[in-house]
């Protein structure tokens, strides 16, 4: 595992652990792995930064990178002899700009990417450092995770930990319409379980990585917020059309949410996940992943960690006061029921 210590890479190592597997971790030091994996120290980023995996053979490489493409392409390289398979946790971000509804892995992709390339942006350096994997070990040794939506334990981008929070804190609550407009995303664990059987299946090629579209709704999540958080959040369900006007942005300001029939909506919540459906991958109900990560939350003691690489995400209390006061007394639907 490259990283191993947060986020996706923890997900992966933990669950690797728990089937028993040996499992290496190469990371910098910053974080500590979970206890029981074999740990190596390098800073890919630094010259010589890949010298700790000079000897040593392994099953399969997992890979998380999401900066410059060559960091990708080096530890490839180094690796195509001695690992048997190259597993790249990419991103839907790849495909060309916007995919529509339905959209599966032959869909169009970003045009300008290298294994080459420094960073650039998000979807170029995530195809460059596919194209990394594929030059390195091949179409039929190199496995393309292109995740979507990742929410659960350890989250570092803070958008489900933003919803909590702000649920914990109580009071009433912009909840962007529509009640029952469908998500995609994909638990964490869930993920890291279908990566480990990429590995013993000996899969190859991309794989759109996500639930199916609609496996929960915007209503389904909040109401679980509130519920593991005391209950004592109102939900104040605003039409799109009102929170939009309002100057609020969809994914950002409010994390996960983004407006029904917009681009932005087809191209992060309505992906075909066929091929990953039929290759193993099951997706817990959303009450597990939302009482999971608040569990993790208030184990912590303080703040949550996020990401230095990422915006913040969230919405300021005076921005949502103002769109709530500009909505009405009524606001919608209140309460947690349809």
């Amino acid at each position: 595992m490259l990283g191993g210590t947060e986020f996706v890479g923890r997900a992966v190592v933990e669950a690797a652990l728990g089937r028993g597997w040996e499992v290496t971790v190469l990371h910098r030091g910053r974080h500590a792995p979970p206890p029981g994996a074999r740990t190596l120290h390098g800073d890919r980023t630094a010259p010589d930064g890949l010298g700790a995996l000079a000897e040593g053979t392994w099953d399969a490489v997992v890979d998380t990178w999401s900066a410059a493409p060559r960091a990708v392409r080096d530890a490839a390289r180094l690796l195509r002899d001695r690992a048997g398979r190259y597993v790249y946790v990419s991103s839907c971000s790849v495909y060309a700009w916007a995919p529509p509804a339905g959209y599966t892995e032959d869909a169009p992709l970003v045009e300008g990417a290298s294994a080459d390339a420094g960073q650039s942006d998000y979807a170029r350096d995530k195809r460059g450092a596919e194209l990394a994997a594929l030059d390195a070990f091949g179409a039929d040794r190199s496995v393309l995770v292109r995740a979507g939506l990742i929410l659960g334990p350890h989250e570092n981008v803070g958008r489900l930990p933003w919803w909590l929070d702000r649920m914990a804190r109580g009071g009433p609550v912009l909840a962007p319409g529509p009640r029952d407009l469908p998500l995609q995303y994909v638990d964490v664990r869930d993920l890291a379980d279908w990566v480990l059987g990429a590995v013993e299946r000996e899969l190859a090629g991309p794989y759109n990585l996500v639930s199916r579209p609609g496996h929960t709704t915007m209503g389904d999540l909040l109401d679980a917020c509130v519920k593991v958080t005391g209950g004592t959040a109102r939900l104040r369900w605003t039409a799109p059309e009102t929170v939009l006007a309002a100057g609020v942005e969809p994914w950002g300001q409010l994390p996960v949410w983004t407006p029904p029939g917009s681009e932005l909506h087809d191209a992060l919540q309505g992906a075909d996940v066929s091929r990953a459906l039929a290759t193993g991958l099951v997706c817990r109900p959303v009450g597990d992943t939302v009482a999971d990560t608040w569990t993790w939350l208030r184990s912590l003691g303080g703040p949550a960690p996020l990401r230095p690489d990422r915006p913040p995400v969230g919405l300021d209390p005076e921005t949502e006061a103002r769109v709530l006061a500009a909505d009405g007394p009524g606001g919608g639907v209140s309460g947690t029921t349809p």
